[in-house]
């Protein structure tokens, strides 16, 4: 995990109430695009909440031992978004509220050894319990800015930006791609990724916030050092 577990908890708290904040719209605008390719805001918002459902399920697995898939079949969570998104404007935001509660509620009963109590992820990774809040606080967070509404990385606190490119160059070290160096202007904050291809160590230096829009694959405005375009990544995950 890219966090502690006091930070994780507290990222999950603050970011699903800046998400929900964000999320507060009219009608016309949650039937808008989102920044996610083929996604509406309500598509968002729906992801949103089956996520927290579904975290759910491996807190109830780390709390009573018994195996509880975040998904029931590899369609179930795509369908969920789908039927999440066609419903009425109360009952989805109802919905939302309701299952980010749940989630937090269930996290906040579990005693110091069910957190360290093995679950499966949707990905196929067996990890502590202890990482389904820093799980959750990148939904929230990445999600939050996905809505499109103006809000931007550089208004997500600083330690979670960090935490979170850790977490993506970790993910991204064993994939195909370039070789690059990031340098955070303004944390002095510093990563690398070996690169799987041919060619030399680009480096691509600006803000903490534009280095995680990159590497999440947002829109950024990061460039080499002789203003080329930033190299293309594949997907995060």
């Amino acid at each position: 995990m890219a966090a502690d577990l006091t930070d994780a908890r507290r990222w999950t708290r603050d970011g699903t109430t800046l998400f929900l904040a964000e999320a507060v719209l009219d009608e016309a605008a949650l039937g808008a695009p989102s920044a996610l390719p083929g996604w509406t805001r309500r598509h968002l918002l729906a992801h949103v909440a089956a996520n927290a459902q579904a975290l759910g399920n491996l807190v109830h697995w780390a709390a009573t031992g018994e195996p509880t898939p975040m998904y029931s079949s590899p369609g179930d969570r795509a369908d969920g978004i789908e039927r999440g998104a066609l419903l009425p404007d109360a009952e989805l935001g109802a919905w939302l509220r309701a299952a980010a509660q749940a989630l937090d509620d269930a996290m906040t009963k579990l005693s110091a050894g069910q957190w360290q109590a093995p679950v499966l992820t949707a990905q196929g990774r067996t990890v502590p319990a202890t990482e389904v809040p820093w799980l959750r606080a990148r939904e929230v967070y990445v999600h939050a800015v996905d809505l499109a509404t103006g809000l931007s990385f550089a208004e997500l606190p600083a330690g979670f930006c960090a935490a979170l490119c850790d977490d993506v160059i970790a993910k991204r070290r064993n994939a195909p791609g370039p070789a690059l160096v990031f340098a955070a202007a303004d944390t002095g904050g510093r990563w690398e990724l070996p690169g799987q291809g041919e060619g030399g160590t680009v480096t691509l230096a600006g803000p903490l916030a534009e280095i995680t829009a990159y590497l999440t694959g947002r829109a950024h405005k990061l460039t080499t050092a002789g203003g080329q375009p930033a190299p293309v990544l594949g997907p995060w995950l």
